[in-house]
């Protein structure tokens, strides 16, 4: 959440704004939205008169750095209803601005200035006598003429004494002073700005041609200034001859199409809080390495045996919601400005051509040395009862041999004695 308390121009003595930013990842775009709103009763007031069309604009600044560095320039604006002086400006329902994501990794998003401009729509209006726009010196009165008469508002001001003033302050291109023409009405002088700017005066006793009127028209545009810089200007009118009537009817005030917003009827914003930053994670695509091996399926690990939820195997991360949340597209996560530690996985990417080699896990812990590697362990050692006995056989065999060959040579011996 961003403070701000702004001044001069159209927010006056002061009008506070909240604005809530909230940055969002779509198609390898960064975008950052502010949401903004009033704060208190004090808004942004019409500088004067203007037809619906009127723009309120606003821009934002977030400052990057980190794994890329630059701006970001939340704008959005609102078009105004038919204005008057003092009327409530509506504001944007949000700024918003985005920017290509070049780099993979961490960056902060931190909050700064704010303006605010006006943009005037082009039209003209009427500013009636009897507006609090129009100030009067000397003795004026109010009349309401009966029919036929057909005064704007029906209604006019008039007055027979010299230098008596009537006083519009307005801002537009152009400006006209409307009022009768009528006989024997006296001579006007017309101060654009405090200044005498036409040397003729306004004869509202003639008319363009120059003649004599002989009778009582209304609502006759009486002098017309010339394409003026948009900002505020005076307009006076005088009456010049004592004992002869001058008459006020209304002003005509007029504005042409406006390119950039003036910049008398800025803002200026200072934040008043101190919002600290976003951290947002920014992860790199999914294509491989130059290095890799082309893998059609996607790399995984061999399941944990004791993890009770196989298709998740980090079940933390949904519900540690206070230390970051994901908060569009597959890469973005506002983090709090805390330290975290992130655990990095890596894969091999395994071979799916026809001549690929297949490798499985050992059925037992320990291959016994000098055997083949079938995966399979031999039998546990048992006695070699054949051999043993075999073995017994051959040497009583050759006992008895032996003991049959001595007697027969005893018995040999004797009779040979």
């Amino acid at each position: 959440m961003i403070n701000y308390h702004c001044t001069g121009g159209i927010a006056g003595d002061g009008v506070d704004l909240e604005a809530r930013m909230t940055p969002q990842l779509t198609s390898g775009v960064l975008n950052v939205k502010w949401d903004m709103s009033y704060i208190g009763d004090a808004r942004f007031g019409s500088p004067g008169y203007f037809a619906a069309g009127s723009r309120l604009s606003m821009e934002g600044v977030v400052d990057i750095d980190g794994a890329w560095e630059g701006q970001i320039r939340p704008k959005g604006g609102k078009d105004q209803e038919e204005l008057v002086p003092g009327s409530f400006l509506t504001l944007p329902e949000g700024l918003s601005h985005g920017a290509a994501v070049t780099e993979t990794g961490k960056v902060r998003l931190k909050p700064g200035a704010l303006a605010i401009r006006f943009t005037p729509s082009a039209g003209e209006w009427m500013v009636n006598d009897t507006n609090g726009a129009v100030d009067y010196t000397g003795p004026w009165t109010l009349e309401h003429p009966p029919e036929p008469y057909e005064d704007h508002h029906h209604d006019v001001h008039k007055v027979s004494e010299a230098n008596a003033v009537a006083k519009l302050t307005f801002k537009g291109t152009k400006v006209e002073y409307i009022g009768r023409r009528e006989p024997g009405l006296g001579q006007v002088r017309v101060l654009l700005n405090g200044k005498e700017v036409t040397k003729g005066l306004v004869e509202p006793g003639k008319d363009t041609a120059g003649n004599d009127v002989t009778g009582t028209t209304t609502q006759e545009t009486l002098w017309t200034s010339d394409t003026l810089e948009y900002k505020q200007h005076t307009l006076e009118i005088i009456n010049v001859e004592a004992g002869k009537t001058a008459y006020l009817d209304a002003f005509k005030v007029t504005i042409g199409s406006i390119a950039e917003p003036p910049i008398h009827d800025q803002a200026t914003c200072t934040m008043t809080n101190n919002p600290g930053t976003i951290d947002v994670t920014v992860g790199g695509t999914n294509s491989p390495s130059p290095t890799d091996d082309p893998d059609t399926d996607p790399p995984t690990d061999d399941p944990d045996p004791n993890n009770p939820n196989p298709n998740n195997p980090d079940p933390d991360d949904d519900d540690d919601v206070d230390s970051h949340a994901t908060v569009g597209g597959d890469f973005v996560r506002v983090v709090t400005p805390t330290t975290t530690t992130t655990a990095t996985t890596t894969v091999t990417p395994r071979s799916t051509g026809p001549t690929a080699t297949k490798y499985y896990r050992a059925q037992v812990a320990n291959t016994p040395s000098g055997g083949v590697e079938t995966g399979v362990a031999p039998d546990a050692d048992r006695p070699p009862y054949s051999l043993m006995a075999g073995g017994m056989a051959l040497v009583m065999g050759t006992a008895g041999g032996g003991l049959l060959l001595r007697r027969r040579r005893a018995e040999h011996a004797g009779g040979a004695q």
